[in-house]
């Protein structure tokens, strides 16, 4: 597990650049400090080097502190980073406004594959809780993984499938028990060798009951209920097991995990989604095998995912499946004519679908997709500046069982350019256009949707969204005090967005039933937005400090506000460590949100999110021995986020999916660490 201690590349306000120079002399001591390799860039990048393609990297402590139930949950935290909120079982990350398939999921370089994109409700089928890190990625590099990357991607990497021989036996296993719901969690990973072949193996397991509310579960409605919200309990299952051949020419090797994943949505109805996932991923490395190449790298992964929405007599309504083929292949030339790059081949076949269980419309009928794709990336110094450029050539055929067949070329590229124009600071620019394929259910969609209450009408006529984006940014990436600014604008043509209309239809499309219209359309939009942060000794011992502040806008050209947008916030962090104990407090204040659609009619009130975390860490026998205390809402408040899909229809009667925690105290977790590198967490 060669993952290294996290880097980050902050951000600040101009306001406080004058400690940015008091700093100037730590910069050379800061050198010495390990960095985080971003594994998802085409370069291996340090993180703080990845000013074309903005990065952040959670991974050690700062992942331990902020692993959530979910995806979405772990890093909703981040600077321009957001949750869809759809209860305790499903929350997904939002990125600058940019949401579903617009935001691409992977784990270990590879798309996860689920149906997470297609609507919020759906998990994203991704365990944080074995993760040795989770990288957020924008830019040219993300050009690498789908033109739809529209918003960008995260990727979690659990080293499945080992790159290098441990010399002696490693692990990590941790438990966790949290009052706000009653939840009960283990998780644990192992990592050996014999001979030249490593080996590894992980697993989680989670229970949790229905959480504890500050408020009632519809906002001023006493009679809604209060206490607890009513079907958001979770239970899930996960295991991987993976092994490689490593030698000094590279290595190959094969994994295989499974997911079972259970949790309900917060509604009247007490809909649950029953999930479950194998996966079979295959990783290999040749070192510079041709002249002029420094490595070929060949992936392949099969995914057979599938999961059921029941009803509350948890019999199944609609059940989904995805099977999904993905192969890749990328070959790292060595600097030509001064250009260092990546670039390669990428396929995908899946087939898709969402059938009523009861003989009723099909969500999304039976659906063949394929892609093929080929991307370059490269990256020249011309001086003090560096240029970093991606392309990416994709053709992408969907073919329903019934329907109109459809294929889309596709042409998306990047350019940026970053100048050093004194030692530790930077400013840069990046330009990039991108073209996403409608995905399948915005195309084909037929039929009711249980879990979110609607019923959804694709249109097989919409066209490829084409995105035109610019950012700019400035920052100081060394010393004592570093920071970043960014700023971006994202037009958008023939933007693809779910239009909620007031016409309420039964499971057979007919009018006067339960289910609300939602109709896949487009129009033009433009996203605008600005991020800021500041950190003071990230990555010492001694006091630590953070202040960020996001903001994003979403309108449609023509008329109004795009629905589901995120709220601005502002955020301070403060802590102190040693090497024996940490402790930090941080507070989180995201205002009213009241930029609607024309189709929305419930705004969502402004909170304060206080959390606290302290640990120490003690000598036993052979062994660290950490004991840590994590507090999350501690001021109770009612928390409702403006993401979520369905809070305009729960705020009008409805329990709402998308309230917050109560005050969360986590009991105390112990981490043993021996000098064998073996971790337990108990």
């Amino acid at each position: 597990m060669k993952i290294q201690r996290t880097l980050l590349a902050s951000a600040v306000l101009s306001a406080i650049s004058a400690l940015a120079h008091a700093s100037d002399a730590t910069d050379a001591a800061d050198a010495d400090v390990q960095k985080v390799v971003v594994t998802a860039s085409a370069f291996r990048s340090n993180e703080g080097d990845q000013i074309l393609a903005p990065a952040k990297v959670l991974t050690g402590d700062e992942l331990r502190d902020k692993v959530g139930n979910s995806l979405g949950e772990t890093l909703s935290q981040e600077l321009g980073v957001s949750t869809s909120a759809f209860g305790a079982g499903a929350s997904r990350p939002i990125i600058r406004g940019m949401e579903g398939s617009r935001v691409k999921m992977m784990e270990n370089g590879m798309a996860v594959s689920d149906v997470s994109g297609l609507s919020n409700d759906h998990a994203v089928a991704a365990e944080g809780a074995v993760a040795q890190q989770i990288e957020i990625l924008r830019g040219p590099a993300a050009l690498l993984y789908g033109s739809g990357a529209i918003g960008g991607l995260v990727n979690v990497v659990n080293e499945r499938i080992p790159t290098a021989l441990e010399p002696k036996l490693t692990g990590q296993a941790e438990t966790r028990y949290s009052t706000v719901d009653e939840g009960r969690s283990a998780s644990g990973t192992l990592d050996g060798a014999v001979g030249k072949f490593a080996l590894h193996a992980d697993g989680s397991i989670r229970y949790t009951s229905d959480y504890k509310i500050p408020g009632y579960r519809v906002e001023n409605e006493p009679d809604s209920g209060d206490g607890r919200l009513p079907h958001s309990a979770t239970r899930s299952k996960s295991a991987g097991v993976g092994t490689s051949y490593i030698d000094d020419w590279g290595y190959a090797g094969f994994s295989v995990s499974t997911l079972k994943n259970v949790y309900g949505i917060p509604s009247d109805e007490g809909s649950k989604i029953d999930q479950k996932q194998t996966r079979y991923d295959f990783d290999s490395l040749i070192k510079e095998p041709l002249t002029g190449f420094e490595s070929v790298r060949l992936k392949a992964g099969y995914t057979d995912y599938k999961h059921a929405e029941l009803g509350d007599d948890d019999v199944p309504v609609t059940k989904f499946t995805n099977r999904a083929l993905e192969t890749r292949i990328e070959l790292a030339h060595k600097p030509l004519f001064g250009w260092h790059g990546t670039f390669g081949m990428q396929t995908e076949n899946t087939h898709f679908s969402a059938l009523s269980a009861d003989g009723g419309p099909d969500t999304v009928p039976v659906t063949h997709s394929t892609s093929h794709a080929g991307f370059i990336v490269e990256e020249r110094d011309f001086g003090p500046v560096r240029v970093n450029a991606g392309a990416r050539f994709e053709n992408v055929k969907r073919e329903p069982i019934s329907g109109v067949d459809r294929t889309f070329d596709l042409k998306s590229g990047s350019v940026g350019a970053m100048w050093r124009f004194m030692p530790s600071y930077a400013v840069g620019a990046t330009f990039s256009r991108a073209e996403r394929a409608p995905a399948t259910e915005e195309l084909y969609s037929g039929g009711p949707h249980d879990a979110t209450v609607t019923f959804d009408v694709g249109d097989p006529n919409l066209r490829k969204e084409t995105s035109n984006n610019i950012e700019l940014n400035l920052q100081k990436n060394t010393g004592l005090v570093q920071w970043k600014v960014n700023v971006f604008r994202n037009s958008v043509k023939n933007f693809i967005y779910g239009h909620i209309t007031d016409r309420m239809l039964d499971d057979a499309g007919e009018p006067g039933g339960e289910f609300r219209e939602r109709l896949f359309q487009q129009a033009n939009a433009t996203i605008r937005g600005a991020e800021a942060e500041i950190e003071y000794n990230p990555h010492n011992n001694g006091w630590t400090g953070r202040l960020f502040a996001d903001t994003s806008r979403g309108k449609f050209d023509d008329d109004g506000s795009l629905p589901l947008q995120p709220a601005t916030r502002f955020g301070a962090s403060a802590g102190y460590k040693t090497e024996v104990w940490r402790a930090g407090v941080s507070l989180t204040h995201a205002q009213s949100q009241d930029r609607l659609a024309v189709w929305e009619t419930s705004s969502t009130g402004s909170y304060n999110q206080l959390n606290a975390n302290f640990s120490y860490r003690q000598k036993l026998a052979d062994y660290d021995l950490t004991w840590f205390l994590i507090g999350k809402n501690l001021l109770n408040e009612d928390i409702r986020v403006s993401t979520s899909l369905l809070k305009e229809y729960f705020a009008a009667g409805w329990p709402q999916p998308c309230v917050r925690r109560a005050r969360e105290v986590l009991k105390p977790l112990i981490l043993l660490k021996g000098r064998t590198d073996f971790k337990i967490k108990l």
